[in-house]
């Protein structure tokens, strides 16, 4: 891995004048500042279709985009909408309006999808190239439809017919052509212009990094679609769910309640799940992370009927077997383990075997003893990720002899920023490791108000805050390009 530096910020937080980061000219303009100050890399969180949470990791699909990330402008740029018509939304807001924001844009994409139908044979090759590759298609437009006619029920709430179609196909589903024609449209304008921003960061010479979570969602079209690959009852409900086990900050653990893999089921046909879901993703991203890599070795088995993850196990995980399988269909991927917390070192050993880096959050070290410890080349440095406190959010909660100690052994370093936030950001680009990847937030040093997620927590702070605009942080950004050069990244 060459040294590089790159900076994490999820989409939904780029500024953007229809209420959340896009695939619009805002974003355009991120990637030439994000270029510009010297990074490399841009570290997103998923993109698909997410639940009443709005949380990146609990989607509704491993494969269908979301729309709300659709630009209106660019449609207007197909000609689908009619410029004139396109109105700002919730512009100069630092919090998304989830529902707002769909409501807002979904009258434009109804419209644009009543000229693509008329226009049609100007995209006709383009979109059957995207049918024919998107083989997921189907059971999403299906899974969806459902869904809508259900009123956002989970999938085994619904009448039987429904929750076995994928295996029976029992039901006439012509009178829904129109509207699953409309959700097709959707996910080819979603990956259309999706790859476009992907190949605007290229010419620029920055890679995208996406992320695959370990687990997907009970209520998803993955599991609909393919229940002999989970641990499910006859009534087709989990008889196993996900999670973590007690520890110092939790005594009862964490349940997640995402359904636990049929490995068994899986080894049978080489893993295909799992190859054809990071096969996607690496069609679109140059680095893939891994999120809750240490499942590939152990993961935590909870039975279904336990409220708390107090009950579960440790059983050993498909290791090289699943890697391999995922290595034989990608063999170009890169990936990066998400391998924080309490591991044991058989995690660390496949990540090695497989030279897979893994990572380290410099938050997790804000004692000098710490700190004087190097850390390793082949890891992936963050001040924090998109579950910590921001840097200074943290720094207001030191008491006052661990300010003077941190501030002692950074200046002691050469580090003489007055900003504690500056100090971390060039302390964390000086370090061994080969990509360094720092937060928008900060690099900006935000505060509280800035934290994208409180994990274990419900509520309308979580998944939605974003940039107001481009007045400020690209100049903090270009503050940076000096100690970027200084490192040799």
């Amino acid at each position: 891995m060459k040294r590089e530096a790159g900076i994490l910020c999820p989409m939904f937080s780029v500024p953007g004048n229809q209420g959340i980061g896009d695939f619009g000219t805002k974003t355009l303009k991120m990637i030439d500042c994000i270029a510009d100050a010297g990074y490399k890399v841009w570290q997103m969180l998923p993109l698909q279709v997410t639940g009443f949470t709005h949380s990146p990791y609990q989607n509704l699909s491993s494969f269908a985009g979301d729309p709300i990330y659709i630009n209106i402008d660019r449609l207007s740029e197909m000609g689908l909408v009619t410029q004139s018509s396109v109105i700002n939304c919730n512009k100069f807001k630092n919090r998304v309006d989830y529902a707002l924001v769909r409501e807002f844009k979904e009258k434009y994409f109804e419209r644009a999808f009543k000229t693509f139908k008329k226009v049609f044979d100007a995209y006709e090759e383009e979109y059957n190239d995207f049918l024919s590759d998107a083989f997921w298609l189907e059971d999403w437009v299906t899974f969806q439809l459902f869904h809508e006619l259900h009123d956002g029920a989970s999938w085994n709430e619904w009448d039987e017919e429904y929750r076995n179609y994928p295996e029976e196909h029992d039901l006439d589903l012509s009178d829904y052509q129109e509207r699953m024609d409309y959700l097709r449209f959707l996910q080819f304008i979603f990956y259309k212009q999706l790859s476009e921003i992907v190949m605007y960061a290229h010419s620029k010479g920055l890679e995208i990094m996406g992320d695959v979570p370990f687990y997907v969602d009970y209520d998803s079209a993955d599991v609909w679609a393919n229940k002999e690959l989970f641990l499910l009852d006859e009534k087709g409900k989990p008889e196993f769910v996900a999670g973590c086990p007690p520890d110092y900050f939790s005594k009862t653990g964490q349940r997640w309640g995402m359904p636990i893999y049929n490995f068994e089921v899986q080894k049978k046909d080489g893993y295909q799940f799992w190859c054809q879901r990071v096969h996607w993703t690496n069609r679109f991203f140059d680095k893939i992370r891994i999120d809750h890599f240490r499942a590939f070795d152990t993961y935590w088995k909870i039975p279904a009927e336990c409220p708390t993850a107090i009950d579960g196990k440790w059983i050993l995980g498909p290791a090289e077997k699943l890697l391999d399988a995922i290595l034989k269909a990608c063999p170009d991927v890169e990936l990066i383990a998400e391998d924080l917390g309490m591991i044991r070192k058989e995690v660390t050993e496949l990540a090695d075997a497989y030279k897979i880096p893994g990572m380290e959050v410099l938050l997790f070290k804000m004692e000098a003893k710490q700190l004087r410890k190097p850390i390793p080349q082949h890891k992936v440095l963050y001040t924090g990720t998109h579950d910590n406190a921001t840097i200074m959010q943290d720094y207001v909660n030191y008491d006052n002899n661990r300010r003077i100690s941190l501030r002692r052994f950074f200046k002691k370093r050469g580090y003489e920023e007055r900003a504690f936030y500056d100090i971390v950001c060039h302390f964390a680009l000086d370090s061994e490791a080969d990509l360094v990847i720092l937060p928008i937030w900060d690099i900006c040093g935000y505060k509280e108000e800035a934290r994208i997620n409180a994990p274990g927590t419900v509520g309308d702070q979580n998944w939605t805050w974003k940039l107001k605009d481009f007045k400020t942080f690209p100049d903090e950004l270009m503050k940076t390009k000096t100690w970027i050069e200084q490192a040799g990244r």
